[in-house]
């Protein structure tokens, strides 16, 4: 059965054997499958350069706090990953991750003896309803993703703010064993990267080695040829939508116990730092292409972009300025590659 598109410049390694796959141009290749090196050597570089100009930039604390605020957003980043890869977005997330956040924590609230389990459980859920909803109106509805995203992205927050009604839930709230699962450590590593660690890994082997997560790939590369292969294109596009809900369900728990104190705009506005995360590690917009360590290692770039400009002194402003830069160069690349890997089989069949 067809796994991808043969067209696909980045994750060859993806496509299921039997599928004709044509060879790439020295430079394109070399090119595609080095990205995620590339962003490795990128992110040593940023340390090294930002540790030479101050120094006290490398330092526990400072490695801590990447490490914590990444966590996060690398959880949110493989989620949209999933449903990148199929041409879709979900721009929604971060209304779910407030609403996960304030409705976990008013559990707290009216039951203070209420399981860590439990509260784990009615996060993701909360979750798997907003994925739900986004699936329900792409699959279904037909709406265009971008459109029925950005439409749930402010019904949730419109609804987050009716239902708190200005007031907020604070860190004294909380049992001390969830506050835990962000303060305390394992092996020295906190618990919050152990368990973000933990998904992703479970999330990068299903992608890779199911057969359900390379149908993802299929349908990117090729949503006709993947529904002539037998794929149901809109089961596995609602499914992901479900996934991408769940993390974010899962990440407004997890942003409680981080930060302690939340309240109607929780998390606004990071659906932007997410897709930022997941352009500028590979994943192609157009679908089809990408890969869970490349998105974390994204999110782990501007995450140390981030740290470094406030070491440096440098003006917030500069932050969205260097995300916007990044985002159009990660899209000037891929399109590049795309031409250069279209050229190439054109000439091959030409000759051929």
């Amino acid at each position: 059965m067809t796994r991808h598109s043969s067209t696909a410049p980045v994750g060859a390694h993806h496509h299921a054997p039997g599928l004709p796959v044509f060879k790439l141009s020295r430079f394109a290749a070399a090119v595609a499958q080095s990205r995620e090196t590339t962003l490795f050597v990128v992110l040593i570089l940023l340390i090294g350069g930002t540790a030479l100009a101050r120094p006290e930039f490398l330092n526990l604390q400072n490695l801590r706090d990447v490490l914590l605020n990444v966590s996060i957003i690398s959880l949110l980043t493989a989620g949209m990953t999933v449903v990148m890869l199929m041409r879709h977005i979900d721009l929604s997330i971060s209304s779910t991750v407030g609403i996960s956040a304030y409705a976990v924590g008013s559990l707290f609230v009216a039951f203070p003896n209420l399981p860590i389990a439990g509260a784990l459980v009615a996060g993701v859920a909360i979750g798997l309803v907003a994925g739900a909803i986004n699936g329900t109106l792409v699959t279904f509805g037909r709406v265009p993703s971008l459109v029925a995203t950005l439409s749930t992205l402010y019904i949730f927050r419109g609804a987050d703010y009716a239902w708190v009604h200005g007031g907020q839930i604070n860190a004294s709230s909380l049992p001390d064993a969830f506050s835990r699962l962000a303060t305390g450590t394992l092996l020295g590593v906190p618990n919050l990267v152990v368990m973000a660690a933990v998904v992703l890994i479970a999330l990068a082997v299903y992608l890779k080695q199911f057969r359900a997560g390379r149908e993802h790939y299929a349908i990117g590369s090729n949503p006709e040829a993947a529904v002539l292969a037998g794929i149901k294109v809109e089961r596995r596009v609602f499914a992901g939508f479900l996934l991408s809900g769940a993390i974010a369900g899962l990440a407004g728990i997890l942003w409680l116990a981080r930060f302690g104190t939340v309240d109607a705009g929780t998390g606004k506005g990071i659906e932007l730092q997410v897709v930022a995360s997941a352009v500028v590690g590979s994943v192609a917009i157009t679908g089809g292409v990408g890969t869970v360590l490349g998105a974390t290692l994204g999110a782990l770039v501007l995450g140390v972009i981030n740290i470094a400009l406030v070491v440096l002194r440098v003006s917030p402003f500069w932050q969205q300025a260097i995300q916007g830069a990044l985002i159009v160069a990660a899209i000037t690349v891929d399109t590049l590659l795309a031409r250069s890997v279209a050229k190439r089989m054109m000439r091959k069949r030409d000759h051929g």
